[in-house]
């Protein structure tokens, strides 16, 4: 068997490239990249050239999504004495994480990019610092609750436990993040049970920020 997987591997090595491209569009019929295709009905390549194609507010969610994939199996998938015990449905966390004594709530953000780099904390606003980076703490699309009107786009202090920010605009790095309580983040003049939109982001770990997962 060993030896007809090297004489495979030694006849693509001397084949030249639009013939591995064939044998890759022919490999590709038996073998989906993803179960995403089967879900959607769509080929990998498809599903690509659509997000490629997609508006400013649609990649910023893109981004989102990446971020907590990137925290599910980089950060979380090799915690030692945790597991993964995330409930199904729309919450405002993303992860609950339980070490079998209690859980915790873990909310995570990408940087806010501006102009393809990472946003600086005083372009969020003028009396952040200037020497760090800011990310967005609230959801990517409004509303109000049905039965007070109260509007349902920020998060409160008591929505999560941990904010895990994604550094990738800044890195370049998927695996890097930054975690901070949510007790330690800024509250909103007009309602101090409310978060901050902008939050500042140190460019590495601190008296309140840390990167030890």
């Amino acid at each position: 068997m060993n030896h007809q997987l090297d004489h495979i591997k030694q006849l693509l090595a001397s084949s030249t490239k639009e013939q591995r491209q064939e044998i890759y569009r022919e490999l590709r019929k038996e073998f989906p990249i993803h179960a995403i295709e089967l879900k959607l009905n769509a080929e990998a390549e498809i599903i690509l050239e659509a997000i490629s194609r997609a508006g400013d507010l649609t990649l910023q969610g893109i981004r989102g999504i990446i971020a907590e994939a990137a925290f599910a199996t980089k950060v979380v998938g090799t915690l030692q004495g945790w597991i993964d015990s995330t409930p199904a449905g729309n919450h405002p966390y993303d992860f609950v994480l339980t070490d079998g004594h209690g859980d915790i709530r873990v909310q995570v953000k990408m940087q806010r990019q501006k102009s393809h780099r990472a946003m600086m904390a005083n372009e969020g606003y003028r009396f952040l610092p200037a020497d760090m980076y800011v990310v967005e703490t609230q959801r990517t699309r409004g509303g109000r609750h049905p039965s007070t009107g109260e509007n349902t786009r920020p998060y409160k202090f008591d929505d999560f436990d941990i904010l895990a920010v994604a550094l990738h605009p800044s890195t370049g790095n998927r695996s890097r993040f930054l975690y901070t309580v949510n007790s330690w983040l800024l509250p909103r003049a007009e309602d101090q049970k409310l978060l901050l939109k902008f939050q500042p982001v140190p460019k590495g770990s601190n008296e309140n920020w840390t990167d030890d997962s």
